[in-house]
């Protein structure tokens, strides 16, 4: 069955979802998330209304300690949940938010047949540790029951990064590519990854041949050996893959993309994992060529007659590296829009690009993650500081500072850029309170030695 929207919600119900929004907006956390319980009770498939419910409960229990009371009382009703999920799972739904309490959710979910809602639980997990790898081995699961294999092959390269040597990750992001692949190709007769590759010996080589590293002359040997059968069959994507990994042990990255490329449009981007892996080498060939050009312009003074050219040439290999992780960035939040920590990436990857209106909403979003939120709350103030709201950019970073106490990296670099936002509005007092506040802790950590220091040199002139 489909989640239901606002618009299908009761009168009734749509007056309390509004009361509940407004709520939220007014910082009201207990009265909000005791009108979105109640509205969920009656409406357990209303998706947006369980999203608005996880923000608040996320907000109201970091402004908070937790009390004893609610430590002990909590497995208890994680216990009772679980119980109902063999009674009616249909009221099961309704529990605190915590881990045991969302894997219940996703059990009574897909148990009701509200997958959608299982896949909402498992993501809530993963925005407290998108390292999960049981919650992300779930999700692949699940995905794969509704038939959404993008989404399936982009959760298997999640695990695949976490640990290369998850055999089950490797085995059903490979089926999960070839179904993509069917799907968005025509065809309709494979049952699984090996059915795509007629020869099925040369499937057991290729994956062996793929564990190997290989050097020198018998590198070379194996690109030629591969190469020959790609030319007998060039719509075969793993010879293609093959050739994109030989010649990255090779160190031939203009040779890798173009094959990783090569076998990406073989499977029309279906294989997200092959998308993902030209993104990098063309980051990392950039990154390069990035730091050829620094050296050279730190061994070579302006006068030099190519200082000008490889300073330009600096540039705009950092613009082009900024491109690519935007638009990588874009592609991720795009199979994963509910994932609040590929919006602070894509955030973050837009103000490095120096587009920072379009990375004012993402970092908006990314703040209801708690893992990411005070690092969005920084780069949201200085994005409304680029764009000249200063008072905007001043509430941000004062917000930020008040939610650290310790004078760690974090706060450093907030209470920094807020001592910046106070200079560019006038407030020279409040600025080197900023800067005092650091040079207290740490001496050296960027210019705030010389700021803290000529303030005082200028009062003795003065006098």
């Amino acid at each position: 069955m489909a989640v239901k929207t606002e618009k299908e919600l009761s009168e009734a119900q749509r007056n309390l979802w509004l009361k509940a929004v407004a709520a939220v907006e007014l910082r009201n956390l207990g009265y909000a998330i005791s009108l979105l319980q109640e509205i969920l009770k009656q409406e357990p498939q209303f998706l947006m209304g369980r999203q608005l419910l996880r923000r608040a409960e996320v907000t109201k229990k970091r402004s908070t300690k937790r009390s004893f009371l609610n430590i002990s009382t909590a497995p208890i009703a994680i216990m009772k949940a679980q119980r109902e999920i063999k009674k009616d799972p249909k009221r099961a739904i309704e529990m605190p938010y915590n881990r045991q309490a969302n894997m219940a959710l996703k059990e009574a979910a897909t148990a009701a047949g509200w997958q959608e809602i299982g896949v909402f639980a498992l993501r809530t997990l993963l925005e407290e540790n998108s390292r999960d790898v049981k919650a992300l081995h779930e999700l692949g699961r699940l995905y794969r029951e509704r038939g959404e294999n993008d989404q399936e092959v982009e959760v298997y390269n999640q695990i695949i990064e976490i640990n290369p040597l998850d055999a089950e990750a490797l085995r059903l992001g490979k089926d999960a590519a070839a179904h993509a692949s069917m799907k968005s190709g025509g065809w309709t007769q494979a049952e699984s990854y090996r059915d795509l590759i007629k020869d099925k010996e040369m499937a057991i080589s290729l994956e062996q041949q793929g564990r190997m590293r290989l050097t020198g002359e018998s590198l070379d040997q194996q690109i030629a050996e591969t190469y020959a059968r790609h030319k007998a069959e060039p719509a075969n994507v793993d010879l293609a893959r093959r050739l994109g990994t030989l010649n990255e042990q090779k160190e031939d990255l203009k040779a890798a993309i173009g094959w990783y490329q090569y076998a990406a449009d073989l499977t029309k981007g279906a294989d997200t994992g092959l998308v993902r892996k030209v993104s990098d080498l063309r980051t990392k060939r950039l990154e390069r060529e990035i730091a050829v050009h620094e050296e050279f312009l730190s061994t070579h003074d302006a006068a030099h007659e190519l200082h000008a050219k490889k300073s330009e040439e600096l540039q705009a290999a950092k613009a082009k590296r900024a491109e690519i992780l935007v638009t990588d960035a874009r592609e991720r939040v795009a199979r994963n829009p509910t994932d609040l920590q590929l919006r602070f990436e894509l955030g973050e990857h837009l103000v490095s690009a120096k587009r920072f209106r379009e990375a004012v909403p993402e970092l908006q979003r990314a703040r209801q993650n708690p893992h990411a939120r005070l690092k969005a709350m920084n780069l949201l103030g200085c994005c409304y500081g680029e764009l000249g709201m200063l008072d905007l950019a001043t509430k941000q970073l004062e917000e930020a500072s008040k939610e650290i106490l310790p004078m760690d990296a974090m706060k450093k670099e907030i209470v920094y850029n807020l001592g910046l936002i106070y200079e560019r509005a006038g407030d020279q007092e409040k600025s080197l309170a900023c800067m005092k506040q650091i040079y207290e802790i740490e001496h050296g950590y960027k210019d705030v030695a010389r700021r803290v220091e000529s303030s005082y040199e200028n009062n003795t002139r003065g006098a």
